[in-house]
């Protein structure tokens, strides 16, 4: 049976330049053929009990990560689920039970991912929250909490994971750390009845590109992703609230807007999202840093 040669061959081109700081030369080897093996990295993935998390957990274990599964107490028995199958896969994982809008308890989370899986390198902060309501229907309670969660609580991820990172000197040029965290398309165009969610989301971009800036000196990357009109129980929330004010049956909003706005004619699974993250989490990202990078099937277009 006849193969290509081209299937094992791996050839390495290497760029240099001058790190400011020291002056030395740095070199980072790319390949132009294949993604290497995340095998033997860790990441810990934040609310990855089920949806998008959990696609992303399993995607990254695919990829060769072992994986700390992370979610509230009252999801621990999901996460349980979710790390058992990531064993079954060749894996290793555990699970961090934390709620990110506690410093002290993501602390704990790093640490546990640490004694179970070994170094850090790579820190997804995918929790998140979403409430429809209109601008001026919107209670302090509601912004706080929503700021809390999805705010707040990627901030404490990606600064507690950063401290991890640099304490643990091991990222380099062709091996940097990597902070990825969860936006949407509504950090480009904001959604009327998520008002509130938008503007969370939004933030999450400048934290990223702050992140990036700040970090660069430590070869730590940081990202995230964007998805658009994604079929888990998050947007069962969304279609619930949406169908509420416009009278359309809840089971008919994501497709109406799906069929409406996408350019790629369908409603997205977890799937897809987790394809773009396994991208961001791989060292085939290792020169993209501060950016939102959008996958939506075509809402929105940069």
């Amino acid at each position: 049976m006849w193969s290509s040669p081209w299937a094992t061959l791996r050839p390495l081109y290497w760029a240099t330049s001058t790190d400011r700081a020291s002056g030395q030369g740095i070199r980072a080897a790319y390949s132009s053929l294949s993604r290497p093996s995340s095998e033997g990295k860790s990441v810990i993935i934040t609310g990855s009990s089920r949806g998008i998390g959990k696609a992303i957990a399993l995607r990254l274990a695919a990829d060769g990560y072992n994986v700390c599964v992370n979610d509230l107490s009252a999801k621990e028995a999901e996460c349980v689920k979710v790390a058992e199958e990531i064993r079954s896969m060749g894996r290793n994982a555990c699970v961090a039970v934390a709620d990110v809008t506690n410093r002290n308890e993501v602390k704990d989370m790093i640490k546990t991912s640490v004694r179970e899986l070994g170094q850090l390198h790579t820190m997804i902060a995918n929790a998140g929250i979403v409430q429809v309501q209109n601008p001026l229907e919107v209670s302090d309670e509601d912004f706080r909490r929503m700021f809390a969660v999805n705010v707040f609580g990627v901030q404490n991820c990606l600064s507690e994971a950063a401290k991890q990172l640099i304490s643990q000197g091991e990222c380099r040029p062709d091996r940097p750390g990597k902070l990825i965290a969860a936006s949407s398309i509504v950090a480009f165009k904001s959604f009327p009845l998520l008002p509130h969610y938008s503007a969370s989301k939004w933030a999450v971009r400048g934290l990223v590109q702050a992140y990036a800036m700040e970090l660069a000196k430590h070869n730590i990357t940081a990202n995230a992703y964007a998805p658009g009109i994604v079929e888990t129980s998050m947007w069962d929330i969304i279609d619930a609230g949406v169908a509420e004010r416009t009278g359309l049956d809840p089971s008919e909003v994501t497709e109406k807007k799906a069929h409406e706005m996408t350019a790629i004619d369908r409603v997205s699974v977890p799937e897809d999202v987790a394809k773009l993250v396994s991208f961001l989490a791989s060292s085939d990202s290792d020169f993209v840093t501060g950016q939102t990078q959008l996958v939506d099937g075509g809402i929105i277009f940069t």
